[in-house]
């Protein structure tokens, strides 16, 4: 099931637009009542897709937006009452899917919303991303990204960490990752993997340690 944020600081608003979305039975909701603990909820968790007021206490819908775009491609829709061209195009700069003005038929809402999940979902198909928190790589063009910062891996190290991202979760002993990575016929020692592991968690910087060690058993990527 979809997860959707909702930030809005009309109480009225925020309750119908969030139970209008949950009593369709389609979507799993959030809903923050400012900026501040907008934020607080994109930090800790994942979304499909994001409805966004402008004008909240703390943080803008504008700061949300910003701070959303660096760990995800969801799209995102502007609900406000600022109607201007200048906002609306600024809305759409900085990476927004929809920008509705308020006042709003929310039936309307919700067929965008659906419309904007079923994009998302075909672009994803087309270019499948594989992630894991604040790690992202898009294999079509043989890209790792750690937040904003693209990491440059050496080939080895790259299909080490598409392995155990495809595979996440779920341990991968030494054996199985040089069969995967280095081929069947490699006849090296299985400590090539931990040489190329901890190069790769140096490489990956903080989020290095989303690759467990796990004793006796091998490697896993965990979020």
């Amino acid at each position: 099931m979809p997860r959707m944020l909702i930030v809005e600081d009309s109480t009225q608003l925020r309750e119908l637009v969030a139970g209008y979305f949950r009593d369709t039975g389609a979507f799993d909701v959030d809903a923050a009542k400012d900026g501040t603990e907008g934020v607080d909820l994109v930090s800790k968790n994942t979304y499909d897709i994001a409805i966004l007021d402008i004008m909240l206490p703390g943080l803008s819908g504008f700061d949300i937006c910003k701070i959303l775009r660096r760990k995800s491609s969801c799209p995102i829709v502007f609900l406000t009452a600022l109607g201007t061209e200048d906002n609306i195009l600024k809305g759409y700069a900085l990476g927004a899917d929809e920008y509705m003005v308020k006042p709003f038929s929310i039936k309307v809402l919700y067929a965008k919303c659906l419309a904007l999940l079923a994009r998302s979902a075909a672009e994803k198909e087309d270019e499948k991303i594989l992630s894991c928190g604040e790690i992202r790589m898009y294999p079509s063009r043989m890209e790792v990204r750690v937040g904003e910062r693209e990491v440059d891996l050496p080939p080895k190290e790259y299909f080490l960490l598409k392995v155990l991202m495809e595979n996440r979760g779920h341990v991968l002993g030494r054996d199985r990752l040089l069969d995967l990575v280095w081929g069947a016929d490699f006849d090296g020692s299985e400590r090539v993997v931990d040489s190329h592991i901890k190069k790769l968690r140096k490489s990956l910087g903080d989020f290095g340690d989303a690759i467990k060690t796990v004793i006796g058993g091998g490697y896993k990527v965990m979020p």
